[in-house]
């Protein structure tokens, strides 16, 4: 973590930068409360070490000349070469992106990544990514660095998987093992973690300051961004929604507990109560059985209507209690399920504000964001250009290129 204050007032700069890029000198002073001295300081040395640039500000149409252009400032695209990785039960989505989050590439590795050993899934990705620059004409070795996003429980500082269900081993160094297998730094994180990222920079959550994103896909995750940074708690366990208790001694839970709100609202949860409840195969393809059991539940079955009912409770009181908790200004509903309606249908919206405590204010706004794998990708990618960054700001402008 850096504490120098130059080196962090670089990071405010350079951050600010990013997000709201194009932007001029003296906006960058007011954004950031940074002195215009200071800021035009630092950003000529950004401009030397390659990582911004400075470009003319186009006129609007009809709108009179002024003396000299106004210059505004943006990241320098072809500073950095990055890889943003999500990995999943059924494949590898991969994005390659510049210095300014746009798209090279995106690629799908389908490999065996369900309950993987270590040393598979660490071939896993290497695969992933070669095969990914491969498609795209990129040598690998111009990468600069790696992001990566996986579910579970993730120490980002240290890059340390305590426990994911991709994983058939516990407590792994993932993170320096991946980076001494492809030689590049690697970032890695909880995924959730890193949809978050992506609505910060590129999503709904570009101009909001404090937000939560939930996602449900085959387990339940969740983001949080308190005054514009990423909470990830002091063991970097933080953010754990989904292993939040909604029932005390209730329905086992992959991570090995009881009563975790995954437990009633995720995929797994609800095709082995509907393969209890009703008969229905448990084998493939998950995605049609979760269909099946939603147009039941519609067409009033009475056994799949009071699993997807009981889902869409816990589902309510779990983010209520969200609200109550951090009075967020803004909550985002991202993942797969999200194609389907029954965890934010009308009723599960009312019930969700009867829940919260009542204010004389308007409770936070909640939205759905629908997209696919290579968004969360695009997250573990902006995580490692914010990484690369760091590492770059470490440097003495003396020494850039």
């Amino acid at each position: 973590m850096m504490t120098d204050p130059k080196i962090n007032s670089r990071r405010i700069i350079l951050d600010t930068i990013r997000r709201s890029a194009p932007i001029a000198r003296i906006d960058l002073a007011r954004a950031t409360d940074i002195s215009q001295a200071t800021v035009t300081t630092i950003t000529s040395d950004l401009i030397r070490q390659g990582l911004i640039r400075e470009v003319t500000r186009e006129e609007e149409p009809g709108q009179a000349k002024r003396g000299r252009p106004r210059i505004d400032l943006m990241l320098r695209g072809d500073a950095y070469l990055m890889a943003g990785l999500k990995v999943s039960g059924a494949a590898i989505s991969v994005v390659l992106v510049d210095f300014e989050c746009a798209v090279i590439c995106e690629h799908k590795y389908v490999g065996q990544t369900k309950m993987a050993h270590v040393e598979q899934m660490l071939d896993e990705i290497s695969n992933a990514l070669h095969e990914t620059c491969q498609s795209a004409g990129v040598v690998f070795d111009d990468i600069s660095a790696i992001g990566v996003g996986i579910a579970g429980m993730v120490n980002a500082e240290r890059g340390f998987v305590h426990w994911s269900p991709f994983f058939a081993e516990r407590n792994l160094e993932f993170g320096p093992m991946l980076s001494d297998l492809l030689g590049k730094p690697v970032f890695l994180d909880n995924d959730a973690n890193l949809v978050a990222m992506a609505e910060q920079y590129l999503g709904l959550g570009r101009d909001v300051s404090n937000f939560i994103v939930v996602t449900i896909e085959h387990g339940v995750g969740m983001g949080i961004v308190i005054n514009d940074r990423i909470y990830r708690g002091v063991r970097g366990c933080g953010a754990e929604f989904g292993h939040t208790k909604v029932q005390l001694d209730g329905a086992l839970c992959r991570c090995g507990q009881r009563g975790c709100l995954e437990a009633y609202v995720a995929d797994y949860a609800l095709l082995r109560e509907a393969s209890f409840g009703t008969g229905h195969s448990s084998e493939p393809p998950a995605e049609n059985r979760i269909k099946d059991l939603l147009d039941a539940a519609r067409a009033n079955d009475p056994t799949a209507a009071s699993i997807v009912n009981r889902s869409s409770r816990m589902f309510a009181m779990g983010l209520s209690n969200l609200v109550n908790i951090f009075d967020p200004e803004l909550i985002i509903l991202s993942g797969e399920r999200m194609q389907f309606d029954h965890l934010y249908a009308e009723d599960v919206m009312a019930s969700i504000k009867d829940q919260i405590v009542q204010v004389d204010a308007q409770p936070p706004e909640i939205v759905i964001h629908k997209w696919g794998d290579f968004m969360w990708a695009r997250g573990a990618a902006a995580f490692a250009l914010g990484g690369v960054a760091d590492l770059a700001l470490n440097e003495s402008p003396d020494h850039a290129a």
